[in-house]
């Protein structure tokens, strides 16, 4: 089958207000950065060059407006996102501590992004991509977790390759269980992983990289790469009995961290579509973290994330200040 996309993502489209100053009355203001892990893992992916397209819904309201014309701005092919007159846009409230870190608070009771149906997933657009990626937020109610299973059916079947980030978000469940049983599902389907610590230790109860990693592998063969990042301390890739560790880029500058773990994600993705899955070396996969930690660095030195997606020739530029 003659491939259209070079990766389709399916999930969250959605307004992160981050705070942005104070007004005269001290008052704290609010900017609407356009969102949603999937968005910006493709959002990245179109700077590097790659064909992409987005499986989602929104509200047919001012932010359902606002997302697609950012979204259709950044090249990413739109044929299969939803807008719904009857319900709203999801909205996330972004609060950032001084070290970068975030608290989430999410208007999603239902939000327009967990009320796609399975009906509405595009199967031949998915079969016709190289890879497929999801999460977790989509999995959170039994309607959208029904359109995203059959969503990963169809790309399996096509064999397409299946990248999973599980972006744990603890308020979006009702129960932590039902998120640890959806998790472990997601990863029993992926070739490609891409976790954080907070959710390798949620899911293994292991606080040590190494050992976490080896449960998953262990427990999920079917993972090919299996990528912790790990926050200022860097990222590891696990493959094929090979473990590389690439340290975080360290200069000042970082605002926020949001959209950090997505360019990551797509950087990664981006170096599957050029090298494949299999017989990649130590070197190999130290170059994959080493670009993928600085594109990620890059955008933490910006607020929200489709609109700070760095340039490549950005992130050579930062890899050869930083190395040479």
């Amino acid at each position: 089958m003659e491939k259209r996309f070079d990766v389709v993502a399916l999930g969250e489209l959605l307004i992160d207000f981050t705070q942005n100053g104070t007004s005269p009355q001290g008052n704290p203001l609010l900017e609407a950065n356009p969102g949603g892990a999937p968005c910006n893992v493709l959002a990245m992916l179109q700077k590097l060059g790659r064909a992409t397209a987005f499986v989602g819904k929104v509200g047919d309201d001012m932010f359902g407006r606002q997302l697609r014309q950012v979204v259709e701005a950044a090249g990413i092919d739109l044929t299969h996102l939803v807008m719904d007159p009857a319900a709203h846009t999801t909205l996330a409230f972004v609060q950032t501590f001084p070290n970068g870190d975030r608290d989430f608070s999410f208007y999603r009771d239902p939000g327009a992004d967990m009320l796609l149906t399975a009906d509405e997933v595009p199967g031949d657009a998915i079969a016709r991509s190289r890879i497929f990626h999801f999460g977790t937020l989509s999995m959170t109610h039994l309607g959208v977790r029904e359109a995203t299973k059959k969503a990963v059916a169809r790309a399996k079947g096509a064999g397409v390759i299946v990248s999973f980030d599980p972006n744990l978000r603890p308020p979006l469940w009702t129960d932590l269980e039902d998120a640890r049983a959806q998790i472990a599902w997601g990863l029993g389907q992926c070739d490609v992983l891409k976790i954080a610590d907070n959710e390798l230790e949620f899911m293994t109860g292991q606080t040590d990289f190494d050992r976490g990693a080896a449960m998953l592998q262990a427990q999920y063969p079917n993972i090919r790469i299996l990528n912790v990042t790990a926050g200022a301390e860097g990222s590891y890739s696990y493959y094929g009995g090979k473990r590389v560790l690439v340290p975080s880029v360290k200069l000042d500058g970082t605002i926020e961290t949001t959209g950090a773990g997505d360019t990551f994600c797509a950087c990664v993705l981006d170096f599957v579509l050029e090298h494949g899955v299999d017989g990649l070396s130590e070197d190999d996969l130290t170059a994959m973290l080493r670009f993928a930690n600085a594109a990620a660095y890059l955008v933490t030195t910006r607020k929200g994330a489709i609109r700070s997606m760095p340039e490549k020739a950005e992130v050579e530029a930062l890899i050869g200040r930083v190395t040479g």
